[in-house]
């Protein structure tokens, strides 16, 4: 059962307290770097951000901003990992798999209504977070889990909840819309659009009715890897949750100022330098995974295999649960039109991911061949993004 977060807190002394207050200033310092960083592009415009005609200055700031973005997102998952141990799993989980997807939204949203019409980034996004998830941070954590400890173990029914509600979602929202015959093109009608909408929300709603509440067992480690692991958070100063409620939400809110200058360079790149579209897809993908897969293959590395397939799973069904909505009012608000329909060799490589992420995750237990499995269909991922 779920351990009281007086309990989780208690177990892990050292970090209660820290050495106070002196530390904040220095671990809080990419937050002053990032507020800064966002003062000045947005006081000096857009300009310098779309001047194309000095395409090695416009390489450094998008270096810069992509580092700084990095940097407070990998900020945002440290605060709610501290949340996560003042309130126990699967809530901290929950929190820190939010935060991203706020994250993803936001980049994504404003690269759609930033210059000339993408019906298609929200898609390669969207997709390129699937492929990243359950291919190239799944198989990192089953590769280097196994090497460690040959194999490791978690709860089949938590597992077996998160892929029920991903394939249903993920089939509907970007392999249906290839095969609808209502528009022309892999694209849904207005009334497809709001229905799925509608329809994915609220069944993300009941699974995380399910994943909190009514089988909250589901998604726990065993007691006696809490125990094992809990001297390993001995480095998180954790404070009061309003404290890093707080910082988490500044962090966040940092990520969104610089994300609305980061999508300028990235979709004039995309526009006038050839660069694939699904290129700039995948890098807001990895922007936003960046932080989670850090820390699920840190848990992994502990052998808490549960709260990685917890973080990255959870990633990918928010992913689709939350962010197809969030895009599909966009497009509805603005009539904008958008692209959900993975074409190409994309389809059979989303269909073939989800049916081995079935089969990896059938025994209750895994190794080192099921990460090279996922880890090959990665490669494969990225090299349709170049070689279509």
């Amino acid at each position: 059962m779920l351990a009281p977060m007086s309990q989780k807190a208690q177990s892990i002394p050292a970090a209660q307290d820290g050495q106070g207050f002196r530390n904040v200033l220095p671990r809080e310092l990419p937050l002053l770097i990032g507020v800064g960083t966002a003062a000045i592009f947005f006081g000096i415009g857009n300009r310098v951000l779309e001047d194309i005609d000095h395409p090695l200055l416009l390489v450094i700031i998008s270096i810069w901003l992509f580092a700084i973005i990095l940097r407070s997102a990998i900020s945002v998952v440290r605060h709610a990992d501290c949340l996560a141990i003042k309130f126990g799993e699967p809530y901290g989980t929950l929190i820190l798999t939010l935060s991203a997807i706020a994250i993803e939204v936001v980049m994504i949203s404003t690269a759609m209504l930033h210059g000339a019409n993408n019906p298609t980034l929200a898609r390669d996004a969207m997709f390129s977070v699937v492929m990243i998830a359950l291919n190239g941070l799944i198989g990192a954590c089953l590769l280097l889990g196994g090497l460690r400890h040959r194999e490791q173990h978690y709860n089949l029914q938590g597992v077996n909840s998160y892929l029920n509600v991903i394939m249903a979602l993920a089939v509907l929202g970007l392999v249906l819309p290839s095969f609808t015959t209502s528009t022309r093109g892999p694209t849904f009608s207005v009334e497809q659009e709001i229905f799925l909408l509608v329809m994915s929300v609220t069944l993300y709603g009941i699974f995380v009715f399910i994943e909190t509440l009514r089988h909250s067992e589901y998604f726990i480690e065993s007691q006696d890897v809490i125990v094992r692991s809990a001297s390993t958070h001995h480095q998180l100063q954790v404070r009061s949750a309003p404290f890093h409620t707080v910082m988490l939400f500044l962090y966040l809110l940092t990520v969104v100022l610089l994300a609305e200058k980061f999508a300028i360079p990235l979709d004039n790149a995309t526009e006038k330098f050839g660069i694939p579209q699904e290129f700039g897809g995948a890098i807001i993908a990895a922007l936003v995974l960046a932080p989670e897969g850090l820390g699920a293959i840190e848990a992994t590395l502990r052998n808490q295999l549960q709260r990685s397939v917890n973080i990255l799973l959870g990633s990918v069904l928010a992913t689709i649960g939350l962010t197809i909505p969030a895009v599909l009012m966009i497009s509805l608000v603005t009539n904008r039109p958008i692209t959900l329909g993975v074409q190409g060799g994309n389809l059979p490589l989303l269909l073939l991911t989800l049916a081995v992420s079935v089969v990896t995750f059938t025994s209750g237990k895994t190794n080192v061949l099921q990460g090279c499995v996922h880890l090959l269909l990665f490669a494969v991922f990225v090299l349709l993004i170049f070689v279509p």
